[in-house]
């Protein structure tokens, strides 16, 4: 099971996913920035993907480990290797948020494109050590590899603990990509993830150094909620990934409240129960879209980015 660029390689069912390492280049080649999304099955992939493939734009699809636990991770992987051959836009499966090297090889292992470490709470060194053996893991399967260097904080998914952001050091990008052979490097400039409780004050100057110092393309997780003007300045700036998340939760529980006002059976439809949800979720990523300049920028799957 490998990957070659542009998409992963299986018998009859060719270049049906793409490499991260691919899509980024393109992106960064191009001064846009690709939106990622962390979801689960069914609805919230096909959201995703039919809004992608309407604004032909390119798109990764993301896990994060509370959500795919236990059959969870297959079932994801499953569905958007399925799914992705009925799409013409480039489409990455992307593990993210993991520190455990089991999970990485049982994404490899299902076909996942890349796979986000995330070892920034750890020192330096530390976090370059996991997140080499990462690479090393996935490399010679064709499967991109992202690392954090600085910590985005913020709530944890079950929103009980905030954590705090460590700002990330612009002397120390070289080192870490070099060391770590990461193929994309997630920076801290003032996101947080989850909801937030004040709007952020992005460091943009520190952005453009940290762009002049990394020879991959850089990740911005934090996403939802980051003013307009804040997350474009950021994407001339060199950013060429945005995680987004709690923007969809948001959109898909404003669904799911419409759905409950207008129900008037009680055995709904799956159309009547879940049309608002998927409505709702689809704006979110139109908008997004549209945000980081990304409508238009899908390319021939069979072709170099």
């Amino acid at each position: 099971m490998t990957v070659h660029a542009g998409g992963l390689d299986r018998p009859g069912n060719p270049h049906v996913l793409t490499s991260l390492k691919d899509i980024l280049a393109h992106a960064r080649a191009n001064q846009y920035a690709v939106p990622a999304f962390d979801c689960v099955e069914d609805v919230m992939v096909r959201a995703i993907l039919e809004t992608a493939e309407e604004l032909q734009a390119p798109v990764v699809i993301m896990g994060l480990p509370p959500d795919i636990e236990g059959n969870g991770i297959v079932y994801l992987a499953g569905l958007v290797r399925a799914v992705a051959e009925h799409h013409s836009v480039p489409v990455a499966l992307h593990l993210d948020h993991t520190t455990d090297l089991t999970l990485v090889q049982t994404a490899i292992d299902l076909g996942f494109t890349s796979v986000m470490v995330d070892g920034s709470s750890l020192p330096f060194a530390e976090n370059v050590a996991l997140t080499r053996r990462a690479a090393e893991m996935a490399h010679p399967h064709g499967v991109s590899v992202e690392g954090e260097l600085g910590h985005v904080g913020g709530m944890d998914l079950e929103a009980t603990e905030c954590g705090d952001s460590v700002l990330t050091e612009p002397d120390e990008v070289a080192r870490f990509v070099e060391q770590s052979q990461v193929d994309a490097l997630a920076v801290s400039i003032g996101t947080s993830h989850g909801v937030y409780r004040s709007l952020p004050d992005l460091a943009i100057d520190r952005l453009q150094l940290l762009h002049a110092a990394s020879s991959v393309p850089l990740v911005l997780h934090g996403g939802s909620g980051t003013p307009d003007d804040q997350i474009r300045a950021a994407v001339r700036h060199g950013i060429c990934k945005l995680n987004i998340y709690a923007d969809c939760r948001i959109a898909m529980g404003r669904g799911l409240q419409q759905s409950a006002r207008t129900m008037r059976r009680e055995d709904p439809l799956p159309r009547e129960l879940f049309g608002d949800i998927k409505r709702e979720m689809a704006r979110v990523v139109s908008d997004k879209i549209h945000l980081l300049s990304a409508q238009g920028r899908a390319w021939a799957r069979d072709g170099a980015a």
